[in-house]
């Protein structure tokens, strides 16, 4: 192999698309005395595909490196601001979004010219030779060969691809002429629905991309149709937004979108780029965004870097967090798309902006900036009265309206004494309470000592703990008013007599454990205690002491009650198959793995005033295989709506210690707006929601009609009312404790501007 240095001579490059002609362009611009040869299959006229967009913010990376190559797209580039989403023969149009685009052809043929004209030399209608043999002959081995890249898996057992296969079937074609915005537009057919993605790359030309859930394309024919057949087809359901003009194709074929993972990008002097690396859905309109900014990477990591391995390393550790980030908006994207059956029947202006919100990239605050004018509209249809963001819009459950949409999450603070909550607890909630969130939830208080999780738990067990209780909920009343607080009651099962969070999580105490009990002699991890199964005598025994709890809990004041039927407690270990092996009227299938669940509630239901709302909060999926899944949590949830549950808090994970959770900004989110879509019940969502943004973005497209925070509320007991004055917010969604009046708005800062000259003086 050659020497590894921080100039590599010669470079090899597999694959002519856009990120292999850029890095190419790139590396030989860096050091013209390098030796650097593009091995394309094809022609140098043939490609894939009709438009390519680009974003601002790598437009800006491309003047800065190659001021020639940005200067030749400017003059090919067809700009807008618009999207417009048609929804049932309504046409929403958000601007200020700023697009960029040209033809595929045209961005080819600009690198092909940059590219000979600094002397690099590329292989047209040639296979590139081995990929072990080019890394013998060369210091650096590039390969962009695409999704289906060869060398990525010649060397499977190196760079461990992960290709995850999606449920629709989509195809490119395009139109001669030019959309005036991008697109969005639905079909509502008798087989299923179907969208159109179009946007213009040329004055006379625009991209269509048609797309559809794999059911509803054989519903439709489509896999019976010749492509000819297909694009007619597709021209003539979208033939309004088509202004009655064809659709043509190049060489275009229905196909489904893979997104690519890999554990690692580099081997020895061999490094993945573009698609080759990774892969994020069209929708988000990144595949080519991402080569291009991989080969920016990469030769910024070649100059910086003293050799090849280091300049690799560094190039994967600079990429891979970002690469991570798109494709976690582009699965979100893609997703929403996928369901997209599920938002129909939204109203319009809903609908839009649950469309335009759906990769979590663009936000209500964000979308106000672009285009207040359409914000404030999608505000007016949903209710929102004037100057009043979503969060701060009312929310009835039952016979309790809570002023506002946020909830302080149950975070188990592990501090009481015996299961009697003291003057931390108070304190605790009583400051949240003063902080401005409608609800505010207390943390899993266990029904009996047995079903504690650690010594530390609070409990509602006793007359004892009752009024003590009592004491925080009378405080919340009389110095929140307005302010809502509910009880989770909870057991701990076989997460049971464990050290306190800070000593050791889910370890077991080292002395004193009391005996666990759960519905299988299963224990949650090696080393813990493994726990009884529950015969049908103790089963009616816990039913009793829930219901014993929930009656005190109405005594002592509280507005609500939540089930805690999640994270692998006791009940939520009767609803997953991982921990409930039973094989009698309470193991097996689903409705019998509910049947404990559903029998707690009811005996619960009957002792809670009829008045105060119940909740129930579940784990959506168990992040592991062979566990409960995204469908049963529907059906969980549909369960519980059906024995009268107020709302689902949904939740995930927690169950098995083996999970895997998929985490990322508001990633359990999409398990509430599904329940809430498919169950019709209001849900609250949980789980990284950490600003008031996201609270207005999700309440806003009906994805959740409450967010509970945890994190937030330890980091500001007053989060709301900062949200509050952050949106010079004053009304009634809110409350300032009179002492804090003061406080309402910001505080100023230090001086940030600086006096501007007297004078300017020019040549």
């Amino acid at each position: 192999m050659p020497t590894a240095t921080n100039h590599p001579p010669r470079i090899a490059i597999i694959g002519g698309g856009p990120g292999g002609l850029y890095a190419a362009a790139l590396l030989k611009r860096l050091d013209p005395t390098r030796e650097v040869t593009v091995w394309e299959r094809n022609a140098p006229d043939e490609t894939f595909g009709f438009g390519v967009v680009l974003s601002d913010e790598t437009l800006g990376g491309i003047e800065h490196a190659d001021p020639v190559v940005y200067e030749a797209l400017q003059r090919h580039f067809v700009r807008w601001d618009d999207i417009d989403i048609v929804h049932r023969g309504t046409r929403h149009t958000s601007g200020g979004h700023g697009f960029a685009a040209l033809g595929r052809h045209r961005l080819l043929e600009i690198l092909h010219t940059r590219c000979q004209d600094l002397g690099v030399r590329i292989e047209f209608r040639t296979e590139a030779p081995p990929v072990d043999r080019l890394s013998a002959e060369y210091d650096l081995v590039v390969a962009a060969d695409g999704v289906h890249s060869a060398t990525r898996e010649s060397h499977a057992d190196v760079f461990r691809p992960r290709i995850t296969g999606h449920r629709c079937r989509y195809i490119w074609l395009a139109a001669d002429f030019a959309f005036d915005a991008f697109r969005f537009e639905i079909a509502e057919t008798e087989h299923g629905v179907l969208q159109l993605h179009g946007y213009p790359f040329s004055p006379d030309a625009s991209t269509v991309i048609i797309e559809m859930r794999e059911e509803v394309w054989r519903a439709a024919g489509f896999d019976e149709m010749d492509p000819r057949e297909s694009t007619d087809r597709c021209a003539k359901i979208f033939a309004e937004a088509l202004r009655g003009r064809p659709l043509r194709s190049n060489n275009s074929a229905w196909t489904t979108f893979r997104t690519v993972v890999n554990d690692r990008w580099s081997h020895g002097n061999l490094v993945l780029l573009g698609d080759a690396a990774h892969t994020a859905h069209f929708s988000i309109g990144s595949g080519t965004k991402l080569a291009v900014e991989d080969a920016l990477a990469l030769a910024a990591c070649l100059r910086e870097q003293p050799d090849v391995p280091a300049a690799l390393t560094a190039y994967e550790a600079e990429r891979k967090p970002v690469v991570a980030s798109t494709q976690r908006a582009a699965r979100a994207s893609l997703e929403w798309f996928e369901d997209l059956d599920r938002y129909r029947d939204q109203p319009s202006r809903q609908f839009a902006f649950n469309l335009l919100t759906r990769s979590r990239r663009v936000t209500h605050d964000n979308l106000r900036l672009r285009d207040a004018r359409f914000t404030e509209s999608v505000e007016r249809e949903f209710g929102c009265p004037p100057g009043t963001p979503p969060m701060f819009t009312p929310f009835r459950l039952r016979g309790l309206t809570l002023r506002n949409r946020v909830v302080v999450s149950p975070m188990d603070m592990y501090s009481a004494t015996e299961g009697v909550p003291g003057d931390f607890h108070l304190v605790h909630l009583g400051a949240r309470a003063l902080g401005g969130a409608a609800l505010v939830m207390t943390e899993m208080v266990c029904v009996s000592e047995q079903g504690r999780i650690t010594p530390g738990c609070a409990g509602l067990y006793t007359g004892r703990q009752a009024e003590a209780w009592r004491r925080v909920t009378d405080f919340v009343h009389r110095q929140a008013p307005g302010t809502a607080i509910g009880v989770q009651l909870g057991h701990s099962g076989r997460k049971g007599s464990t050290k306190l969070m800070w000593e050791g999580i889910d370890e077991p105490l080292p002395t004193g454990n009391w005996p666990i009990v759960a519905p299988s002699p299963l224990p949650y991890r090696p080393g813990s205690q493994t726990p009884r199964e529950l015969s049908r005598a103790q089963l009616t025994d816990i039913r009793e002491q829930f219901t014993s709890a929930a009656w005190r809990a109405a005594r002592a004041g509280f507005d609500l009650l939540e089930l805690h039927c999640a994270h692998g407690y006791l009940l939520s270990g009767f609803l997953s198959p991982l921990t409930n092996r039973r094989t009698d009227a309470y193991g097996g299938s689903l409705e019998k793995r509910l049947r404990f669940p559903l029998e707690v509630f009811d005996a619960v239901r009957s002792v809670w005033p009829a008045e105060r709302p119940m909740t129930v909060r579940i784990s959506a999926t168990d992040w592991a295989e062979g566990g409960t899944t995204a469908e049963d949590a529907v059906e969980i949830a549909r369960a519980f709506a059906a024995h009268g549950a107020d709302a689902i808090d949904v939740s995930t994970g927690q169950v098995v210690s083996e999970e895997q959770p998929d985490f990322g900004r508001s990633y359990q989110t999409p398990f509430a707006d599904r329940i809430r879509h498919e169950v019709r019940i209001p849900v609250i969502a949980v789980g990284a929601i950490s600003s008031w943004d996201d609270v207005n973005s999700l309440i806003l497209a009906g994805r959740t009609d409450l967010c509970a925070l945890a994190r937030p509320h330890l980091y500001d007991p007053h989060w709301t009312l900062h949200a509050a004055a952050e949106q010079s917010y004053e009304g009634p969604g809110v409350h300032w404790p009179i002492p804090y009046r003061a406080g309402s708005r910001r505080p100023q800062t230090g001086r940030t501007d600086t006096p501007k000259p007297r004078l300017s003086l020019s040549d």
